[in-house]
């Protein structure tokens, strides 16, 4: 073999190599981006187990506050059903639980002995704390999106995405939590 035949060859095996490691990051990526939507779905799903025992606590101490109520169920029941589909399709359906639980706990402020109660207290913590969790969840996948994403958009990386048909993946934004408007509780 000549030296020219050489030097092709041991292109051609870059490239092959080259080709190879850059399908094996995708994968990885893809795996990152995956595992980070499920720490987010898991949060979600607490969030939505949470939500019958806090209508049936506000329930107990503010029954005319039904409709506001029967909302909140209505959006987690919506979201619920909706829990198979991508981040993206997913964003309108939490944002609306999200409204709902904000109007419930704006609500609170006028029922003092519902904020004085132990088990309101113990499910505001919760929701805070669920809150707190699924904004973290969302930070860890968004940055795995953006930069997954930004592999499949680059050249050369782009090439290798297009020919294994790696596609961008969605971000997933709420506005802001569900606990942003939680009204002080007990004493200051």
């Amino acid at each position: 073999m000549t030296p020219l035949a050489w030097c092709l060859v041991g292109i051609a095996v870059l490239l092959v190599i080259s080709v190879i490691a850059s399908h094996n990051r995708f994968v990885r990526q893809r795996t990152l981006v995956e595992e980070s939507w499920g720490d987010i779905d898991v949060e979600l799903s607490r969030r939505h187990d949470l939500i019958p025992n806090l209508v049936a606590t506000v329930q107990g101490y503010a029954t005319h506050e039904r409709e506001v109520l029967e909302t909140l169920v209505r959006a987690r029941e919506d979201a619920a059903a909706h829990r198979d589909e991508s981040p993206g399709a997913r964003e309108g359906f939490e944002e609306t639980v999200t409204r709902a639980l904000q109007s419930v706990l704006a609500r609170v402020e006028a029922y003092p002995d519902l904020q004085a109660s132990a088990g309101f207290l113990d499910l505001q913590r919760q929701l805070t704390l669920t809150e707190d969790r699924i904004a973290a969840a969302r930070r860890f996948y968004n940055g795995n999106v953006r930069s997954y994403n930004s592999r499949v958009r680059t050249f050369p990386s782009n090439l290798v995405a297009a020919m294994f048909r790696f596609r961008a993946k969605d971000f997933f934004e709420l506005r802001e939590t569900a606990t942003a408007s939680v009204p002080g509780v007990g004493p200051a």
